[in-house]
């Protein structure tokens, strides 16, 4: 991916409002990253997790459907 911003006339300017809704969007998708990257870092410092540390995929999952049912009602 180029650094160089594109010629103006291949853009099309967004309002603030948009432009700073993809600015949000950029940073919350670059923390994510920057997580996953730090566990990566980590198994390949340290080697994978033992198996009796880490948490059985069904409490995993039922502890994240709880927390979804504990948010907004959504329009299915």
């Amino acid at each position: 991916m180029s650094q160089q911003p594109a010629p103006a006339p291949d853009r099309q300017p967004l309002d603030e409002t948009a432009a700073e809704s993809v600015r949000k969007y950029a940073a919350d998708q670059r923390a994510r990253v920057d997580v996953l990257a730090s566990v990566l870092e980590d198994i390949a410092a340290n080697g994978y997790p033992s198996p009796e540390s880490g948490v059985p995929w069904e409490v995993a999952r039922d502890a994240h459907l709880a927390r979804l049912a504990d948010g907004e009602p959504r329009v299915a």
